[in-house]
């Protein structure tokens, strides 16, 4: 099993790629640490709580449970990489849960960045920068709101349970 240095954040890396999967894979840690039986979690909606509520597709209210092992799941992928593409939608399909896919925008800007001259290359540079300021910061925002709803799913699992109180 991997294992993660928790650092110190200085207020300059508090925005670090790192440190925001760090805090995201910490959350989950705790969640898995105190959700000890799951299937409680089993038909409880999500709607009762604000950050929680964004999570709901169209198609599905979707229940905690589910959430639960979609945050899992997402920590999994980051520990130890993405796995094949059948499973994960298989994983998608069992978790009725879309997530938005971003290597729509960039295979099509890489198979045309392929066709630039190299009078371009300044440019193509230019654009993989800002093309990785992007995702990046993205990125940041979905860990930040995914480490949240860890935390949430983790406060509303204890209230569920009546220990709210424990470890606070």
């Amino acid at each position: 099993m991997m294992m993660m240095q928790q650092l110190t954040e200085t207020p300059n890396q508090k925005n670090s790629l790192f440190n925001a999967m760090n805090r995201f894979i910490g959350a989950v840690n705790n969640m898995d640490q105190t959700v000890m039986v799951p299937s409680l979690l089993r038909d409880v909606p999500l709607e009762e709580d604000r950050e929680m509520s964004s999570l709901k597709s169209d198609e599905d209210e979707g229940d905690m449970y589910s959430y639960y092992q979609l945050l899992k799941s997402i920590r999994r992928d980051i520990e130890w990489g993405v796995r094949c593409a059948a499973a994960d939608e298989r994983r998608k399909e069992s978790m009725k849960f879309t997530r938005m896919n971003s290597s729509a925008s960039t295979s099509s800007s890489a198979s045309s960045s392929s066709s630039l001259s190299s009078s371009d290359d300044d440019e193509e540079d230019e654009d993989l920068q800002k093309q990785f300021q992007y995702h990046l910061t993205g990125l940041q925002g979905v860990l930040s709101k995914l480490t949240l709803q860890a935390n949430c799913l983790t406060k509303r699992y204890k209230k569920e349970v009546g220990i709210g109180g424990w470890g606070q």
